[in-house]
């Protein structure tokens, strides 16, 4: 068994490697944006709060897996088109920014308005309170929910397949039709079941790190 895992390593390695930059690259893109989104969403400006609003209900009221087909298969109709690759960070990151911009949305709301009054007492700006006083503290309040969609997120990236990308469990399925054996998705349980256990290994971390914030 164990020279048939070692056997099976080079094609879960190359589907482990697009599973995880479809995991990077969303995280680091969609966290961003998602801050952006909840201040969009908190904006007092009507047409911008309405737009983010529908972009909010659209991305949530919708499949990842529809959206992945729509960007890749069904713009092209109008002209637009892109790789498979390009199309999937695109469907990721606007799917999870949105996620994350209520999540933020909501953090950023249960911080008591006495500190922005305070902060501007103390001279500072609104750039400076917000990225200073308030920020730390959502992401300390907000910290449980994010650890809750980067574990989802990590298993969403099986959905690639849908345009022919080969991630992690479309290697397993490969080797799991080919040799007629269900070890290779065992094995890739095992990879997911790993992944999620180091995500929820740092994520401990950083809610240490942001303690000292009540």
């Amino acid at each position: 068994m164990i020279s048939y895992f070692y056997r099976l390593m080079p094609a879960m390695i190359s589907g482990l490697n697009t599973t995880l930059k479809v995991f990077s690259l969303t995280l680091i893109l969609s966290i961003p944006l998602g801050v952006l989104v909840s201040l969009g969403r908190l904006s007092k400006i009507k047409p911008l709060n309405s737009a983010v609003q529908l972009y909010i209900w659209v991305m949530r009221g919708t499949p990842l897996l529809l959206q992945i087909v729509f960007i890749f298969f069904g713009l092209p109709i109008v002209g637009i088109t892109f790789d498979r690759f390009t199309a999937v960070m695109i469907a990721f990151v606007l799917n999870y920014a949105a996620y994350f911009g209520e999540i933020f949305r909501g953090g950023i709301e249960s911080i008591d308005k006495g500190q922005y009054d305070a902060a501007k007492v103390l001279g500072f700006t609104p750039f400076n309170t917000f990225i200073r006083i308030i920020l730390p503290q959502v992401i300390k309040i907000v910290m449980p929910s994010i650890a809750n969609e980067v574990i989802t997120l990590i298993k969403d990236t099986a959905l690639v397949y849908v345009v022919g990308l080969g991630e992690l469990l479309r290697a397993g399925k490969i080797a799991s039709n080919r040799d007629a054996s269900l070890m290779p998705l065992v094995l890739v349980g095992i990879i997911y079941l790993a992944l999620t256990a180091l995500l929820e290994a740092i994520f401990k971390k950083f809610e240490g790190r942001f303690s000292y914030y009540h």
